[in-house]
């Protein structure tokens, strides 16, 4: 059984890195040696990893990718993630925090997360991996003037290319149908308020719309109800914590926004078949 924390590890940038931006070129014997990407963990910050040789098996809120070259890899704040094992691998990596992020990237982003990795094209990977060797070369030279207006600009513009790579694969904005629209609001409402809203009338409320007409829009879209998304996304985080920290299932609770332990674990169990503490023992066999 895997040593367990008091919650998820979470990575903060060191004083190495530049108030909250990092671009660098990450090697084989990197991922060898960084004991936290052998350990489940989150950031306190946004990446982007570019794979840009070999193959890497990483595992994300419980699911396992295997990763061939040449791939983008997008990890938000909130997802656990860890590295099982890579083979022959260069990675090339830019990451930024809310403070340095655009808005408007920081409201993309939350509209394509969870996002899968993306195997690129040649003629893409090729543009992506100019642009983030041009950026380390700025990171680099830290005597600069105006170093970290360049170094933020330059890491924005690098996430802004690794946005359009996802937002290739959904509909852009315009395209939306009233109620994908609905459903994206909902979405990223949810992800912000998912601990402490528990009620969909609450969220139509936030929306300006009815509660009826919000599960309209939400199951015409994804074929689930309003309240079934509420509940996906609190198991999710009750999944993250059960199996990557030693917290107790009643504190997860509580810490979930559930006064009622008893309510919480009936909802765990209708959630997935199975009590949370059998989860966390199946998991942790």
């Amino acid at each position: 059984m895997r040593k367990k924390n008091e919650s998820i590890p979470v990575n903060y940038f060191d004083d190495g890195h530049s108030a909250g931006i990092a671009i660098e070129k990450l090697s084989a014997e990197d991922l060898r040696t960084f004991k936290e990407a052998k350990q489940a963990h989150r950031h306190d910050y946004h990446s982007f990893f570019l794979l840009e040789n070999g193959t890497v098996s990483i595992e994300i809120d419980f699911q396992t990718y295997q990763i061939k070259a040449p791939s983008l890899i997008y990890m938000h704040p909130n997802q656990v993630h860890l590295i099982l094992a890579s083979e022959n691998v260069a990675v090339s990596s830019w990451a930024i925090n809310n403070e340095n992020l655009n808005p408007e990237y920081l409201e993309l982003l939350e509209g394509v997360t969870p996002a899968k990795p993306l195997v690129l094209q040649q003629s893409t990977f090729s543009i992506i991996s100019e642009a983030v060797s041009l950026g380390i070369k700025f990171f680099e030279r830290k005597h600069n003037k105006l170093y970290h207006s360049l170094l933020k600009d330059t890491c924005n513009a690098l996430v802004a290319l690794g946005i359009s790579q996802y937002i290739e694969l959904t509909k852009s904005a315009d395209k939306l149908s009233r109620f994908e629209t609905v459903t994206k609001a909902f979405n990223e409402i949810l992800e912000r308020n998912y601990t402490t809203v528990k009620q969909p009338s609450a969220y139509a409320q936030k929306l300006n719309i009815s509660a009826p007409y919000l599960n309209e829009c939400v199951k015409n879209t994804t074929g689930y109800s309003v309240s079934h998304h509420i509940q996906q996304r609190i198991i999710l985080e009750a999944k993250r914590l059960l199996y990557h920290s030693g917290k107790s299932v009643k504190e997860i609770a509580t810490e979930l926004g559930f006064d009622d332990y008893p309510y919480f674990s009936r909802l765990f169990t209708k959630v997935t078949g199975m009590t949370a503490l059998a989860f966390r023992n199946k998991n942790h066999e």
